[in-house]
């Protein structure tokens, strides 16, 4: 790497980490190029040069943090032996992610991350798709085993995945769930909803 490139890399890291800071201490509204660039101590040219928006900015911190959160849940899953097992550990570390980066999780749950993937959703789409191989491949290999129901992909991901993001995104919200005992029910509960045999 260059030192130009490596300059370019810090400079990136420093604006996503300040968006991140901002976005915490503010909230979305508070998450402003002009936010962004006093936190960072970086200039309003290098963040449209590197980013070209402010959505730009809040798309590559998405990215980032997805990609981190999608190679947690595709170890978890495939360190298993079967798929039950897959289930429980994938919900674990998906909640588990949540109560460690609590921050990052409501950004990842919010409606600005609806709104930038709305307006870029076919972009956010082929980013996750091209991190979800591990995790796809998991579950194909399983439903290859008559463990995992034959569903389409996206049905199955939806059911595996969704019933964890409505606990997340409450307990970010609200705080009325206890992540906790979500931990121990869902797996099973999941579990049911995609197994070959409905037990």
């Amino acid at each position: 790497m260059s030192p130009k490139q490596h300059r370019g890399e810090v400079t990136s890291d420093l604006l996503l980490d300040a968006a991140l800071r901002v976005y915490a201490d503010a909230g979305e509204q508070g998450l402003t190029v002009s936010a962004v660039t006093r936190a960072s101590g970086v200039s309003l040219g290098s963040l449209y040069h590197h980013f070209g928006s402010i959505d730009g900015l809040v798309n590559a911190l998405l990215t980032r943090w997805l990609g981190r959160l999608l190679g947690e849940l595709a170890d978890a899953a495939g360190d298993s032996h079967d798929a039950r097992t897959g289930v429980r550990a994938l919900v674990r570390a998906y909640l588990g992610f949540v109560q460690a980066h609590p921050d990052v999780s409501r950004l990842l749950h919010s409606s600005r991350a609806d709104q930038v993937g709305m307006e870029q959703g076919r972009e956010l789409r082929d980013v996750q798709e091209a991190r979800m191989p591990p995790l796809t491949s998991w579950v194909l290999r399983h439903v290859e085993r008559g463990e995992i129901a034959p569903l389409s992909p996206a049905l199955l991901e939806s059911l595996l995945l969704g019933p964890v993001v409505g606990v997340s995104r409450r307990w970010l919200t609200l705080g009325d769930v206890d992540l906790d005992e979500a931990a121990r029910i869902l797996p099973e509960r999941i579990w049911r909803s995609i197994s070959a045999d409905g037990a």
